[in-house]
């Protein structure tokens, strides 16, 4: 059993698996640039995409007059109105 101050103070890993190519070579040029290791630069890379993440607006569900149960929708696959 691991004790829980373990668990809270290991940081998760992440292992990434068929980069393509260019972007291998790029990470690790960028790496080489920054005196980082290519893990350092992902993280950092990742980071500073996430300060700049706005997430999705959704429109609003739309509202019909009909209520859509599954009764309904079987109903209209039966009929051919798909």
């Amino acid at each position: 059993m691991v004790a829980k101050w373990y668990r809270r103070s290991v940081m998760a890993g992440l292992l990434i698996k068929n980069i393509p190519r260019d972007v291998h070579e790029w990470l690790k040029r960028e790496a080489e640039r920054n005196r980082r290791s290519m893990t350092q630069q992902a993280i950092v890379v990742l980071e500073e995409r996430m300060r700049r993440f706005r997430p999705v607006k959704f429109p609003s569900p739309v509202q019909t007059r009909t209520v859509l149960t599954a009764e309904f929708i079987d109903r209209a696959k039966r009929e051919g109105r798909v």
